[in-house]
């Protein structure tokens, strides 16, 4: 049975029933490495969790956007946006949102005999997967909801032990940073184009409000320069091509995913439901739902 946690508004969340655990832990494919929790907390205001039991699984935390902090070993740690952290099992720790600007984290518990093969356990501070023009970001975020949409078709062994496959490779990512951001079409000694290069720092930050100062930013332009070059080469403004951006990734989860549209909208960088649909009615000419029923139907 699929347990859905339902703490903050957009989130989602998996907690396998132990006998399932058990059956990961015995197979020999499962057994290396495999989940034990799994979600995603969008704005995660007030998120606080503090284990003074330890617990036998690793605990990783990637933050896409906000802020947040945990304390492990006598020392806090500060964590930023694209930053993900590993905590150790059997120590006890503490980790939560800052009150000013609450993050948005995927996270996931795992075990495994090969599970300590992705701890540094010389290094427990936050590690950065700050974006640039290979940084990927878009495609890792991809395979960590792949392991979530695969739970959604419920806990059976094929569909564990292609979680656990998927999540090996998403591990991998993380541990061979320099291979992963290598394979991009981008490598390919082609000139810079600073609309091209603003595109992909968009689709890279999807589920983030961006500013059109951070957009301009990223490429070394100044926002009215960037947004006559802009407009020039696409026909729209910066932001109106990144709301475009947003709306086709919306309509995409909307047709091969079952998240409910006001997740949908934080999978997105919207966290108003409602000018969400204001906006997916504006540019797709109907509501989300009328979209997905449709699509459905």
């Amino acid at each position: 049975m699929i347990r859905l946690k339902d703490g903050f508004k957009g989130s989602k969340a998996y907690v396998l029933p132990p006998a399932r655990v058990r059956e990961m832990e015995a197979c020999p494919l499962s057994s290396i490495l495999h989940i034990t929790d799994i979600g995603y907390y969008p704005h995660a205001e007030h998120h606080y969790r503090e284990r003074s039991e330890p617990i036998s699984q690793y605990v990783f935390i990637y933050c896409t956007s906000g802020t947040g902090w945990y304390e492990v070993a006598g020392h806090r740690y500060d964590v930023t946006t694209d930053t993900y952290f590993i905590l150790p099992p059997d120590l006890p720790h503490s980790y939560g949102a800052s009150a000013s600007d609450p993050w948005t984290i995927y996270w996931i518990h795992f075990k495994g005999t090969l599970a300590g093969e992705f701890f540094d356990n010389n290094n427990l501070q936050p590690i950065e997967l700050k974006p640039n023009v290979r940084s990927r970001i878009a495609d890792r975020k991809a395979i960590f909801e792949e392991i979530m949409q695969i739970l959604d078709h419920g806990f059976t062994r094929e569909n564990l032990l292609y979680a656990c496959s998927v999540f090996h490779h998403f591990l991998g990512t993380l541990r061979y940073l320099t291979q992963f951001r290598s394979i991009s079409e981008n490598e390919k000694g082609e000139y810079f184009n600073p609309v091209e290069t603003a595109i992909h720092f968009m689709n890279e930050n999807i589920e983030k409000p961006l500013k059109l100062r951070q957009i301009a930013d990223f490429v070394g332009y100044s926002p009215s320069q960037f947004s006559l070059l802009f407009s020039k080469q696409t026909g729209f403004s910066p932001i109106e091509y990144f709301n475009q951006l947003k709306i086709k990734h919306a309509c995409r989860l909307l047709d091969f995913s079952d998240l409910r549209i006001n997740q949908v909208c934080h999978k997105v960088g919207i966290s108003d439901s409602y000018y969400f649909s204001r906006l997916f009615s504006h540019i797709m000419g109907k509501s989300p739902s009328a979209y997905r029923q449709e699509i459905k139907g």
